[in-house]
């Protein structure tokens, strides 16, 4: 009787658990995570093509600041988004949001990635989801 009853406690435990740690909206595009932060996927929002096919990205932001921009799934020649990772994400972190869209418009491709096409599509998914992030919070 006594294990049933730790049985419950630690189901509703787990449910609870859950449901603090992350809040769906209706569209699934922006959660927001308990700690406060928000996190925006492009897959369905922004449509900018790489080299090959779509460059989503997932943007989190907390405070109004970026704290990170990670990249999706994606079809691009692995090599040059490496670079993109290595060189392009970074430069968004700790960011605010309005620096980060200024920064997303600029469309300046930076000659050390060597991925043109790849590079500004993902500079268009990160301008969407901070986009997103303004009008949705």
């Amino acid at each position: 009787m006594v294990s049933a009853t730790r049985s419950k406690v630690l189901s509703l435990c787990g449910v609870a658990f859950l449901l603090c740690s992350v809040t769906v909206s209706a569209d699934e595009v922006m959660t927001k995570n308990a700690d406060g932060t928000y996190v925006v996927r492009t897959t369905t929002i922004c449509n900018a093509r790489g080299h090959r096919k779509g460059t989503p990205v997932e943007v989190h932001i907390k405070n109004n600041e970026v704290k990170k921009v990670t990249a999706l799934k994606n079809m691009e020649t692995v090599s040059y988004f490496a670079r993109i990772r290595k060189h392009l994400l970074p430069l968004y972190e700790n960011l605010k949001v309005s620096k980060a869209k200024k920064l997303a418009e600029k469309q300046k491709v930076d000659g050390c990635t060597g991925a043109t096409r790849s590079f500004t599509a993902v500079q268009k998914n990160i301008k969407a989801a901070l986009d997103y992030y303004e009008k949705n919070k």
